[in-house]
């Protein structure tokens, strides 16, 4: 059996539990300094690009994190992004607040009949797709490979970024932030998008471009936007927050009280297995190669 006391316990998606802000991220240096005893870093979110993943093979330490607890939280703020995007309900409710009632309004847009094209056909992909499909839209999807046996639910496998692009209404971008997707989304995609569609972001804002963005915006190429994440969170583009044509989220992903609670049990029962012998439940899949 393994010794308790090899273990490190990273706090990543709660507000409430976030070792990033404690102490930064679990970086080279910092996993280099980490007593050669440590064996495992068991980290509270979905997404971990707050740990250097081959600094922690390098020594022996295997991570997990916390996919699927994630799912239905994160695809719920993708939806209501998407809906109040199309419907633009931001401006209309910052009129309302401000006493001008539809001054000033004008017709948006119905989900129904539109498509959304998902860059990312995983849990929160296909949870966010089951949501959207209820609008009456229409779901098509890019992954590296088609998924087999297919989705219960109806959608087409487009094999390019590019072919998803020139179909969708609007792109929603569920795709880990890693070295290949740093900056992946960027003029060259914006410039691909239908005239007047719409890109949601739940994933990691680093994905995308953020100038590439403001400017598909300003030009009016974009119909307007729905953003979760930000490059450089809690910090937000100010020429962002003047758009009122835009849906703006701080990170709110994961901020239920039922989900967090779902994510910090696959946590415990990560480090239980692995002290068990039994090894890790959702070990990140670059380990798993």
């Amino acid at each position: 059996m393994t010794d308790s006391r090899r273990l490190v316990v990273s706090h990543g998606s709660s507000e409430a539990n976030n070792a990033t802000d404690a102490i930064g991220f679990f970086d080279k240096e910092l996993i280099d300094h980490l007593p050669a005893s440590v064996k495992l870093i068991a980290h509270n979110g979905a997404g971990y690009d707050q740990i250097d993943v081959a600094a922690a093979t390098a020594r022996g330490i295997e991570v997990s994190h916390t996919p699927k607890a994630v799912d239905s939280a994160t695809a719920t703020v993708g939806a209501f992004l998407a809906i109040s995007a199309l419907r633009q309900f931001y401006r209309a409710e910052v009129n309302v607040r401000e006493g001008k009632w539809k001054s000033g309004l004008v017709p948006a847009l119905d989900p129904d009949g539109k498509t959304v094209g998902i860059i990312g056909m995983g849990g929160i992909g296909s949870a966010m797709a089951r949501r959207l499909i209820a609008f009456d839209m229409k779901v098509v999807y890019y992954n590296r490979r088609e998924i087999s046996p297919k989705p219960d639910f109806p959608c087409t496998y487009v094999s390019s970024v590019d072919e998803l692009l020139a179909m969708s209404d609007v792109v929603s971008l569920n795709l880990p932030l890693n070295d290949k997707t740093r900056g992946s989304f960027g003029r060259e995609q914006f410039k691909k998008m239908k005239k007047g569609s719409i890109l949601i972001n739940t994933a990691r804002g680093g994905v995308v471009d953020e100038e590439a963005l403001i400017e598909a915006l300003e030009s009016g190429h974009l119909f307007s936007a729905g953003l979760d994440v930000f490059p450089d969170e809690p910090n937000v583009n100010p020429k962002l927050l003047a758009m009122d044509n835009i849906t703006l989220l701080p990170h709110m992903g994961t901020e239920t009280q039922d989900t967090q609670r779902k994510m910090e049990l696959l946590v415990l029962d990560n480090i239980v297995s692995f002290i068990e012998g039994k090894g890790l439940l959702t070990q990140v899949a670059e380990q798993k190669q």
